[in-house]
Order: structure tokens, then C-alpha cells, then sequence
């Protein structure tokens, strides 16, 4: 087993191995091929502090930031970390009623429409400190809405009535 290891730019190539797994070859010889990236911090750190997991769990390198790494290697990260974080984008809320402080949702996504049920919307609608909302609905299923005020108008209304 390898000791973790700190990715803080170009020192490393990264590249895909299969679906949401990566290789990575450093410059000083080492390869470790099958590693999974997984955020340290999904939802507020998207693109620093990345783990590279081995096929038992192991922390084989931490990548500090995306950002830094060769532009291959940037793009093969964040590719496998989409696919493994795919999280429908909303679009446009298309309904919403409440049954017994039950929300029910109708929305059209980046992956098409869906309908799901919010229980209690306190806990499960957060607002990030960079905008985005993120919902969670009854199932555990997550959904994202990147920038409210790139909603329609009538969407912005029902997500946030007070407006």
C-alpha cells in the first residue's frame, strides 16, 4: 500500500481508467491505476480537496485543487466526478402543490421531467452560500437549482414565494 500523497498541479497525470475510476502516474515513477475521486466536501467543495480512493477505500492522494492539475487531467477528474455525483439540474418548476404539509414537485431537469415529494421542506430545500439550492426529497434523491434568478419568473415565485 502506498502512503497518501498530495496532487498540487502538474506533478501528476491523470487519466481514465474506466467510467468514474482514474489512473494516476507521478512524475517520479509511481502509478496507481483504479483509483475513484470523491469530493472531501461535495457540496461546498466541488472542485478542491478531491479524494483518490483505492478498490478497498483507502486514501491513496488528496488533489488540493482541480484547478491546478494539467488541463487533461482536469478534465478526466471532473468527467468522473459528474458521473459519480450526477445530480439532476432543475430548470423549471412546472408544479407544486401541498397535501398535509407535503410538497409534491413537478420539475423539468437537464435529464428530463420529474415528480417528487418534498416531506418537510425546512431541512430539505438549502440554500448554499454560493446561491445554489439543493433539494433532497423524500426517496433521498438530490436535485440542484445553480442560480435562481436564471429560473423564469413564475418558477423564482414558486421555489421562493416571497419575491
Amino acid at each position: 500500500m502506498t502512503s497518501r500523497r498530495y496532487i498540487d498541479g502538474p506533478e501528476a497525470k491523470i487519466t481514465v481508467n474506466d467510467g468514474i475510476f482514474v489512473d494516476v502516474e507521478f512524475y517520479d515513477g509511481l502509478k496507481i491505476e483504479m483509483l475513484e475521486p470523491k469530493r472531501l466536501f461535495p457540496i461546498s467543495g466541488l472542485t478542491k480537496y478531491i479524494t483518490l480512493l483505492d478498490s478497498e477505500g483507502n486514501e491513496a492522494a488528496i488533489i488540493r485543487n482541480v484547478d491546478n492539475l494539467l488541463p487533461e487531467s482536469r478534465e478526466t477528474v471532473l468527467r468522473c466526478l459528474e458521473e459519480y455525483y450526477m445530480i439532476p439540474k432543475i430548470r423549471r418548476l412546472i408544479n407544486r402543490t401541498e397535501k398535509f404539509r407535503i410538497w409534491l414537485w413537478t420539475v423539468e431537469t437537464d435529464r428530463g421531467v420529474h415528480t417528487f415529494e418534498i416531506i418537510n421542506h425546512i431541512i430539505s430545500i438549502k440554500t448554499l452560500y454560493d446561491g445554489r439550492i439543493l433539494i433532497k426529497d423524500a426517496n433521498d434523491n438530490r436535485y440542484e437549482i445553480p442560480d435562481v434568478s436564471a429560473l423564469d419568473r413564475r418558477s423564482q415565485k414558486l421555489i421562493r414565494p416571497d419575491i
